[in-house]
């Protein structure tokens, strides 16, 4: 269950959005409607394989993530420059810990910059809003 005061914060700040127990799930929700819900999964999967210490299972992640989002014409192909294109490239035969670090830090930044605003001002984020003030916070998200 989502609460009003979770859903509050999240204008405060795009890092309480990502932070919080629902914030990834609803905000991905509403990435599908402007068809950029790559860049949370990208964004969630790099948080994951962070965590990976085994380093089989690293090299499993990092192909995957790869494959999926940076390799040109990846099915969910993030925006990424060349020069951080190239820099994963390089290292993907064996990644490190951080081989996604500046791809994920920039794909944040486009979400912060563009996406964030405009998930604040959306119908989607304030029907929220508005059905967790009118119905209290027993209100059912999925």
């Amino acid at each position: 269950r989502v609460s009003l005061e979770e859903v509050l914060q999240w204008s405060q700040s795009f890092e309480k959005l990502i932070t919080s127990k629902y914030g990834p799930v609803i905000y991905k929700t509403y990435l599908k409607t402007e068809h950029s819900d790559e860049n949370i999964e990208f964004w969630l999967a790099c948080e994951a394989y962070k965590k990976i210490t085994s380093q089989r299972k690293r090299i499993s992640m990092a192909r995957k993530l790869f494959t999926s989002y940076v390799q040109p014409q990846a099915p969910n192909e993030i925006n990424i420059d060349s020069p951080v294109r190239k820099a994963i490239i390089k290292n993907i035969q064996e990644p490190t810990q951080s081989c996604f670090d500046e791809a994920q830090r920039i794909i944040y930044m486009h979400m912060e910059r563009d996406s964030y605003p405009r998930f604040l001002e959306s119908k989607f984020y304030q029907k929220l809003k508005h059905s967790l003030q009118t119905n209290g916070n027993n209100s059912m998200v999925n």
